[in-house]
């Protein structure tokens, strides 16, 4: 049984739920208390594993569609990938308010100086760019050029775990597990990956069979 436009709008209300009753619940938890003996790392971790978690989520929906047959999925993903910038932004806003009290050069030192900030910096530049650009308007304007930009989605979702693991002092495990999610969502798309690389290396080898 295919979607309707029915299911897929039913999908999108479940979508907004779910977000933001996380949101309600990471508020819930700040203020009673249960984000452990250092409720700021509590908070940039709530927000950094729900930046990911919907990440890898946005990126599990296209293999799923085409499993299942199921293109109206395909509908849904721009939703779950704003929603994967949206808790980006909130812990980069957290770190930034709790951590440096909102010191804009501080901040740029921390990136510069610390490499799994520099790698979280990249990712976030990435979601922030696919959200700027992510409305029919924005693809109609950028033409095919708008594919290749969001193709860096595949950069972020493998970067996003290396900084998580590099962030942690101990407990490598569940970020360890992430790193693992995020390569099997990338093997699924050996196939694009190929047809990337044979693009790459099918003209220099045409080149170099020139006299």
């Amino acid at each position: 049984m295919k979607l309707s436009p029915k299911h897929i709008t039913g999908l999108k209300v479940i979508i907004h739920l779910v977000s933001l009753s996380f949101v309600a619940l990471l508020i819930l938890q700040t203020l009673s208390g249960d984000l452990g003996a250092d409720p700021v790392q509590g908070i940039s971790h709530f927000t950094g594993k729900a930046a990911l978690n919907t990440l890898m989520i946005t990126l599990l929906i296209s293999p799923v569609a085409k499993y299942f047959r199921q293109g109206g999925l395909m509908k849904i993903r721009r939703l779950t990938g704003l929603y994967s910038f949206f808790w980006a932004a909130l812990h980069l806003l957290g770190y930034l308010a709790l951590d440096l009290n909102f010191n804009w050069s501080l901040l740029a030192v921390e990136i510069a100086s610390r490499p799994y900030l520099t790698l979280g910096a990249i990712s976030w530049l990435i979601l922030l760019a696919l959200a700027v650009t992510s409305t029919k308007k924005m693809q109609r304007r950028l033409g095919f050029q708008w594919q290749k930009l969001h193709n860096l989605v595949y950069l972020a979702l493998l970067l996003s775990p290396i900084h998580y693991y590099w962030s942690v002092k101990s407990g490598i495990t569940e970020p360890a597990l992430y790193i693992l999610v995020s390569l099997i969502l990338l093997g699924l798309r050996y196939k694009t990956f190929k047809r990337w690389f044979s693009g790459f290396s099918g003209p220099n080898r045409a080149a170099s069979s020139k006299p």
